[in-house]
């Protein structure tokens, strides 16, 4: 069960960005315009999607009644283990029944995910080196915004 909170938590993160941060080695050739273009397509689809998976795992918590305050109790205990807190046998079911429901949403909004990389002529491989570029290049940054001003 650790193994698959763990992976669940790093869900939270807002994709696009940190997910890339591993990573590590990032292509050095010039983004192309074009490439920024498709770039930021794809990022405003993820974002938009992002949220409907948001709103998705809160309907799972909901559906097993229990409050998302409460899930996310459980779940900082199950992440952390000298965080302690009280369950019932119900709770860890429920707890056990919305950990895979979620992985199952997380998996489609990954499969979602390369989908429209591919759709858009980026190969999964160049979106995630362009991302990890962004993240410390500022003049890339400056043409990513520029091109969600047009």
């Amino acid at each position: 069960m650790t193994f698959r909170t763990k992976k669940f938590a790093g869900f939270f993160l807002f994709f696009a960005l940190t997910a890339t941060t591993l990573f590590a080695q990032a292509d050095q050739a010039k983004v192309t315009d074009a490439e920024l273009n498709k770039f930021a397509a794809v990022f405003q689809q993820m974002r938009m999607m992002n949220q409907e998976v948001q709103q998705k795992m809160a309907q799972v918590v909901a559906e097993e009644e229990m409050e998302i305050q409460r899930f996310n109790e459980i779940h900082k205990a199950q992440l952390d283990p000298a965080v302690e807190v009280e369950t019932t046998e119900e709770e860890e079911d429920a707890y056990e029944e919305i950990v895979a429901e979620i992985e199952e949403v997380q998996l489609e909004f990954q499969e979602n995910i390369q989908e429209n990389v591919e759709k858009s002529g980026l190969t999964m491989e160049r979106y995630k080196q362009i991302a990890t570029r962004l993240q410390t290049d500022a003049e890339l940054q400056q043409r990513l915004k520029d091109t969600f001003q047009k």
